[in-house]
């Protein structure tokens, strides 16, 4: 749709839906028109959009997209309708007005083409004219009303009430006030139920809770929901939506039978057939379909959250680190790192049994640290992540080292893709893998891009819902996560530059391979010589690329470009240079904002540009910290019930959170035991990589589940 044409009914239906004014609709949707990325217009554009988050753009976006889908949907049934010649101005009108997409489908329905169904060979043998007269529910002798219409390939009486019966049983499928009201029993009363299949009991057992399982599909939450999909999906159970038949039935005919004769008692039989082969599984699907949608939003939202939260942990920021890989009979693979995450050094040590070479091992560890002025060690949390962490705090150092347990997960995945490949062609996965254990506590933002964020560990059921729509989100999270940070023009991976706003991955490579060529940049208009980097794109991403220690102070702050005017004024006003007013809060709170408004820039973008010149290129993130597990607890079999023990958030779902409490096995804190009161999402108590105190509940040693409490 062109830029100064939005419908609208669309800015209406928007409106009405979002809660957002039309004002901000229609400005919105005209950034986006111009290719406007969602993190620039949140960012750049609040005085446009009255300032709105990224989320709110994102609902403005995905709903329009939507609408514009079902405009392009009613251009094809109009057609199809009109080919037909069954399109009346009315019908037309109703389809014009018509915006949900199930409404529209069902006003269709009847003039749908079809495969060739039972009723379509009735109306090829002429039995429509007898459906009719039955419908009228007038006659009391159907022989007598059928026996004109035995003749061809009707060869009996019965054959031609079957055939009329078969017409109708359509045409109650295909009423919407039908529909309608199936549709409102299966809202309110529909029960969904999982079984177990006959004889797969024993390999089921995973699914054990859903063997003989039933609730109202509208309280079923959706990790349930998508526990009973996936256990049919593997073959081990059998899942089925309904109502209670009898008063569907009732309902229905209530509506179509009209008399207590012959033909009211055929048209109450064909409503029971027609419910049953017809309507019941049309609308079964359809509620299947769209409970399976609405339980792939809940798991995609909870992913997406966590995800972000992991992207946006804590960094230890530039400094040297030695990133270790825990094994037992392979050894622990050492890797040594500069500042900005450059491999220097690497070499395998065998502390644990079956070698046990633990006095070699500290001697190896003690001089690499010396050797690399190591300023801190990340350690694997997987295999023989514990037994080692407990084995490098026992070493001597000969400074201040700090120790940290950092998160695996993907981390094999990264180890053996093109992109670890690429970076490190000579080193084999295991090498790759610590120096990704060792980057993602330097930068996790900058390691984890690298990762499909499936693989990253932090989902629910992330491999049933809809895969379209999960990479959809879980992109737009990771867009979001980049921008929000910000990267380092001169030292960002093709890989972090591909997420900035406006990029991409070809204009990413050719930014790495211009910085290999002609060096470092220098500022930020340097950008313009990239190739086809053109002054749209430039305009997109430049506000989130810095270059410290640049020509212009601004060129490190998220600052853009189009206000470095303003600065400039702001700092001729106050008869200083713009070096000396950063950081110089004396001078900042000079400054009358609202000297400064102009009809392009409010008071929103230049409350910003003070924040920043406050605390130029400001890190949201907070700072990472040392955490220790109890030191006693390091398998299962270690743990009592009323024990009370320090752990991290590993994965929030919406029934709970799980923790590492130091064993193989992540502890259950479910929603019901996070707090002396109410909450409806475990997001209001804790967020990912928070350390917390747990008591031990239960501990289930047969299925290895550790059942715990928030304190």
């Amino acid at each position: 749709m062109p830029k100064d044409n939005i419908a609208p009914v669309f800015i209406s239906l928007l409106t009405d839906s979002l809660q957002i004014s039309a004002k901000q609709i229609i400005n919105t949707i005209h950034l986006l028109q111009d290719g406007a990325t969602i993190p620039f217009i949140s960012r750049y554009r609040k005085e446009m959009t009255g300032e709105l988050d990224e989320v709110q753009i994102g609902a403005i976006k995905d709903q329009h997209d939507k609408l514009l889908e079902i405009e392009k949907r009613k251009e094809t049934i109009l057609k199809t309708i009109d080919e037909q010649e069954k399109l009346t101005p009315e019908l037309k009108s109703r389809i014009d007005g018509c915006w949900n997409a199930t409404e529209l489908e069902d006003i269709y329905l009847p003039y749908k083409p079809k495969r060739r169904t039972r009723a379509e060979i009735a109306r090829e043998n002429g039995l429509e004219a007898l459906a009719k007269m039955i419908m009228k529910q007038t006659a009391d002798n159907l022989d007598y009303l059928a026996k004109p219409y035995v003749k061809d390939k009707i060869q009996t009486i019965d054959e031609a009430l079957n055939g009329a019966s078969d017409i109708i049983a359509e045409w109650i499928n295909e009423s919407e006030k039908a529909r309608n009201v199936i549709r409102r029993i299966f809202t309110y009363e529909a029960v969904i139920r999982s079984k177990i299949i006959k004889g797969k009991e024993e390999e089921a057992q995973k699914y054990r809770d859903y063997f003989d399982m039933s609730e109202k599909l509208s309280k079923c939450s959706s990790h349930r929901l998508l526990a009973m999909r996936r256990g049919e999906s593997e073959g081990f159970l059998k899942v089925n939506i309904s109502p209670d038949e009898d008063k569907c039935i009732d309902k229905l005919a209530d509506i179509f039978v009209r008399s207590d004769n012959a033909s009211g008692d055929l048209v109450y039989n064909v409503v029971n057939d027609s419910y049953k082969r017809l309507l019941k599984p049309s609308i079964e699907n359809e509620f299947a379909a769209e409970s399976k949608l609405k339980a792939d939003a809940e798991a995609i939202r909870v992913f997406a959250e966590n995800l972000r939260q992991l992207l946006l942990a804590p960094p230890l920021g530039e400094k040297k680190v030695l990133g270790i890989d825990p094994g037992f009979r392979t050894g622990c693979k050492v890797v040594c790192l500069d500042a900005q995450g450059n491999l220097l050094h690497n070499e395998t040590i065998y502390p644990h049994p079956p070698q046990g070479e633990h006095a070699k091992a500290s001697r190896s560890i003690q001089k690499m640290v010396e050797a690399y002025n190591i300023q801190a060690i990340a350690i694997g949390n997987g295999t023989a992540g514990r037994e080692t962490e407990h084995f490098i705090q026992n070493i001597r150092y000969d400074r201040n080292v700090q120790v940290f347990v950092v998160s695996e997960n993907g981390a094999s995945i990264y180890s053996a893709s093109k992109i670890a490949r690429d970076e490190f062609p000579d080193y084999d996965v295991t090498v790759r893998g610590a120096v990704s254990i060792g980057r993602r506590l330097i930068d996790p933002l900058a390691e984890l891009v690298k990762i499909d964020p499936k693989s990253i560990g932090v989902g629910q059921y992330q491999h049933d819902v809809d895969q379209i729509l999960l990479k959809k989100s879980l992109d737009q999270t990771v867009e979001n996560a980049v921008n929000r940070v910000g990267v380092n023009l001169n030292t960002a991976s093709k890989h972090l530059l591909t997420y900035i706003s406006g990029l991409g991955p070809q204009l990413a490579q050719n930014i790495v391979d211009y910085r290999a060529e002609k060096g470092a940049f220098n500022n930020r208009s340097q950008l313009l010589k990239v190739p086809k980097m053109g002054n749209k794109t430039f305009e997109q991403c430049a506000g989130f690329l810095r270059i410290p220690d640049g020509e212009n102070p601004l060129d490190n702050s998220a600052v853009h470009p189009e206000s470095y005017r303003i600065v400039e004024k702001m700092a001729k006003d106050l008869k200083t240079d713009i070096e000396k007013l950063i950081k110089n809060k004396e001078l900042i709170q000079k400054i009358d904002l609202k000297s400064y408004v102009t009809t392009d820039i409010g008071l929103p973008t230049l409350t910003d540009i003070l924040l920043e010149l406050e605390k130029p290129g400001r890190d949201p993130r907070s700072s990472v910290k040392v955490f220790e597990f109890d030191p006693n607890i390091k398998k299962i079999e270690d743990l009592i019930s009323g024990m009370e023990l320090p752990g991290i958030v590993t994965n929030i779902t919406n029934f709970g959170a799980f923790i590492d409490i130091g064993i193989k096995e992540n502890g259950l804190v479910h929603i019901s035991q996070m707090a002396d009161r109410y909450i409806s999402n475990p997001a209001e108590v804790v967020s990912l990589h928070q350390h917390v105190k747990v008591r031990v509940l239960e501990v289930d040693m047969v299925r290895k589940r550790v059942q715990l409490k928030l304190i």
